[in-house]
């Protein structure tokens, strides 16, 4: 079976989303965001698009959020996704990681088995202000209307907050949750 990819795009935190699937027994390869498209198409199974300090540095995460793969975008990763659909991102009301409560709208999918509310840790220097039309949010906060989103028909999914990270609310589910919809497990 192929491994998922973690693009990394240069954020602090990709080494812990690598380390929490490894953790899960969750077969994963750190690669670099320039890494050629055709390997990335050919090389995995599912593809989360790591955070980062800047959307500029994204490299090549732009083009792999269309090679027909699950991919789920953390923070930056998020960014780029509603920015390839057509959504927004500006700078966010509130910067700098912290603690955040966020409301789940959609429990099915990449957030199956979370309570209506938790807390997560996120960062809201940058966010989503206009959602891509072919999205749905799944989560908001009182800071950040759109705390997670999903493509109504591909399974392409993005979340604001980091799950890789111990302060994040059992934040291994998602990785578990994006696993199954990877290996059709879960339909999303």
């Amino acid at each position: 079976m192929l491994p998922l990819y973690v693009v990394n795009n240069h954020g602090q935190f990709n080494h812990l989303i690598l380390r929490a699937l490894r953790d899960l027994d969750i077969d994963a390869k750190l690669i670099p965001n320039t890494t050629p498209v055709s390997e990335v198409c050919e090389g995995c199974q599912g593809i989360i698009l790591g955070g980062g300090p800047d959307i500029s540095r994204a490299g090549l995460s732009h083009e792999y959020v269309r090679l027909g793969k699950p991919v789920l975008g953390i923070c930056l990763g998020l960014h780029v996704i509603a920015q390839e659909f057509g959504g927004t991102v500006q700078s966010g009301q509130k910067g700098g990681y912290g603690a955040v409560e966020v409301t789940i709208t959609d429990h099915d999918g990449i957030l199956q088995g979370y309570p209506e509310t938790m807390q997560v840790w996120a960062s809201h220097a940058d966010e989503v202000v206009t959602l891509p039309g072919d999205f749905d949010r799944l989560a908001t906060s009182s800071i950040c209307g759109n705390e997670a989103i999903a493509h109504k028909q591909l399974p392409i999914f993005g979340i604001q907050w980091h799950p890789e990270v111990s302060h994040t609310f059992e934040g291994y589910r998602v990785f578990e949750n994006f696993f199954s919809i990877c290996t059709g497990q879960n339909e999303g």
